[in-house]
C-alpha cells in the first residue's frame, strides 16, 4: 500500500515534469491550487485506500435554483456517464456543488503524464458543468409526467471527455 511519502515523491516528479511548483501537500496529504482565478483544485491522498481524491467547487446554488438543476446533476452523475467517472456532491450548508474524482495512486504513479492530462480534462469538464448549471438555474420541470422526466434526464449525446483508466 502506498504511503504519504510515496505520494510526496510522486508529486515531486509531477512538479519536475510540469513546473507546477504549487503541488506540495501538507503533512496530511492535502494540497490546493487555484486555476485561472476560477477553480480551486484540491488533491487529498487517502493512505488507507491508496487513492487520491480530486475535488473542486463548481457552483453555489441559490435557494430558488429550481428542480432542473438538481435533476441534471443527478442524471449526469448516473453511472459516471457525463462526469467521466467522477461524481457530484452537495455541501448542505452553502448549497455548493462539488465535483469529485478518485485516482488510483498506483496507476497515477505509473503514468504521471496521464495524471496531468486527466487533471486538465477535469478542468474542462467542470467548465462545461458550470455552464450547464447556470443554464438550468431557475428552471422548474415538476409539471411533466414521469416518463417524460426520465427521457429528458437522459443525455442526448455520449460524453465527449474520456479519461484513460
Amino acid at each position: 500500500m502506498p504511503t504519504i511519502d510515496d505520494y510526496k515523491n510522486f508529486l515531486a516528479t509531477i512538479r519536475k515534469q510540469t513546473g507546477l511548483e504549487m503541488l506540495v501537500p501538507d503533512d496530511d496529504g492535502l494540497l490546493s491550487f487555484r486555476v485561472d482565478d476560477e477553480y480551486t483544485v484540491n488533491l487529498q491522498f487517502i493512505e488507507a485506500t491508496g487513492k487520491i481524491l480530486c475535488f473542486l467547487e463548481i457552483a453555489t446554488l441559490p435557494s430558488d435554483a429550481g428542480t432542473a438543476v438538481y435533476r441534471d446533476l443527478l442524471a449526469g452523475t448516473l453511472f459516471g456517464k457525463e462526469t467521466a467517472g467522477g461524481y457530484f456532491a452537495m455541501e448542505a450548508e452553502s448549497n455548493t456543488v462539488i465535483y469529485n474524482y478518485m485516482f488510483d495512486f498506483d496507476k497515477a504513479a505509473a503514468e504521471p503524464e496521464n495524471f496531468v492530462e486527466t487533471l486538465e480534462n477535469i478542468l474542462q469538464l467542470v467548465d462545461i458543468w458550470a455552464d450547464r448549471i447556470n443554464d438550468n438555474l431557475g428552471k422548474d420541470d415538476t409539471g411533466k409526467n414521469n416518463d417524460e422526466d426520465a427521457f429528458q434526464a437522459m443525455p442526448n449525446q455520449p460524453s465527449t471527455l474520456f479519461f484513460r483508466p
